[in-house]
This record gives structure tokens, C-alpha cells and sequence, in this order.
């Protein structure tokens, strides 16, 4: 007996489901020749959007080979790249250090946009990293210090005993130091991607990539 091969019907849900895009246009008249602008035109929208948290992007690497990906929140951008701040020590510091490449995808749902950066990745000077450390609500400054991050532990109970301990242990602490595995990535871009949804899926892509000192901008076919 031969056994049927089809479309579940939780599939089929899933391959109705479509959006026909209608909210902008990306022209090169409009978009200019700076990269670093358009994103920060972008992200000032999208602040202004009901975009939750419009500093999210997902952040991606290299493990032996193969991608790995999170998501994480973009806190700062300056003429040279892009910064955010995480464990040295954690999945995605080890994959950086070994590789020193990455990419980031943000998504703004409600702007039916979206914008992928490639680059190398280099390491903010501790000053950077201390400064925005202390710049942090002190709960997350103590948690910095509670998680091995990707380490694994045996349950909930233990994180949540070692956060009371350093909560008593720095209860007399008014600057909290910066721990010695923490800190900030610049991502340096090598090519800068947006993406705005067209109807009938004839999107918008152009396509700026860094030669030299300049920037090239291509229209991509959707």
C-alpha cells in the first residue's frame, strides 16, 4: 500500500498566506548615494511606526561552516558601522572571534520594509563598552554579571539564586563594575541592502556596496 504524499492542511493555511504590499516605493531619485542616511531616514520612521522594537535585527554568523542566527538590539550607528553589545564569551562572541564577519536583517512589518547589512566585525574600545555599560538600567548591569550566557545550567532556580547573590553582593556598590567578558561589536559594512515591498511582489532593492572610499548603488530584481 502506497502511502499518500500531499499538502497537510496546516500547510495549506500556510501557503494561502500573503500580503500585497502597498505602504511606500524606494526610488533612486529618493534613496541618495549615502547608505548611513537611508538607514537612519529609515529607522527614524520606523521609531515613528507601531513598529514595537525597531532596533531589533537578526544577527548572523558563522559556526563551522554553517549560519547562526539571534536576534538582538541595535545601540548605536556612526560613519563607520553599526554597534551592539553582548557576551564575549556567549555562542555568537566565540563565532565572531573566529570569524570575523556578520550579517544583519531588520524588518519593519508595518513599514513593509526591510534592510540587510554584511561586513566585518571589530570590537568598540572598552571606553565605548564601559560607558554604555553604566548607561544600562543597574538590573541589567547585575545581569550581565548573573549569566554565562549559552553556558548551560540546571534550571531557572539556579540563575534566579545567583541574581539574588549579586544583587546583595553590590547592594552597597553605587557604580557597578563592567564584567571583563562583556562588551560592544561594531559591524563595518561592506554592502547595505533595503528592501521595500511593492505590489505583485515587484519590490524595491538597491543595493549600496562599499568600493573604496565610495559607495556603488544597483537596483536588484525582486
Amino acid at each position: 500500500m502506497t502511502e499518500k504524499v500531499g499538502i497537510s492542511e496546516n500547510d495549506q493555511k500556510l501557503s494561502d498566506m500573503r500580503v500585497n504590499y502597498t505602504k511606500g516605493e524606494l526610488l533612486e531619485s529618493e534613496a541618495g548615494r549615502d547608505p548611513f542616511s537611508l538607514f537612519e531616514q529609515w529607522m527614524k520612521e520606523a521609531k515613528e511606526s507601531e513598529v514595537k522594537e525597531p532596533n531589533a535585527f537578526v544577527l548572523s554568523t558563522i559556526k563551522e561552516n554553517r549560519p547562526s542566527a539571534r536576534v538582538l538590539l541595535l545601540k548605536g550607528l556612526d560613519e563607520t558601522g553599526f554597534v551592539f553589545f553582548t557576551n564575549y564569551l556567549s555562542h555568537k562572541g566565540e563565532e565572531m572571534a573566529r570569524n570575523n564577519v556578520a550579517a544583519m536583517t531588520f524588518f519593519w512589518d508595518h513599514m513593509e520594509r526591510q534592510v540587510r547589512i554584511e561586513g566585518d566585525i571589530e570590537k568598540v574600545s572598552e571606553e565605548e563598552s564601559t560607558s554604555y555599560f553604566h548607561s544600562r538600567p543597574r538590573g541589567s548591569q547585575i545581569g550581565a554579571w548573573v549569566s554565562n550566557q549559552s553556558s548551560i545550567i540546571e534550571g531557572r532556580e539556579k540563575l534566579e539564586q545567583k541574581n539574588e547573590y549579586l544583587i546583595a553582593k553590590f547592594a552597597d556598590t553605587e557604580i557597578i563594575p563592567k564584567p571583563p567578558y562583556w562588551g560592544g561589536y561594531r559591524l563595518i559594512p561592506r554592502s547595505i541592502e533595503f528592501w521595500q515591498g511593492r505590489p505583485s511582489r515587484l519590490h524595491d532593492r538597491l543595493l549600496f556596496c562599499k568600493k573604496e572610499n565610495e559607495w556603488s548603488i544597483d537596483r536588484l530584481s525582486p
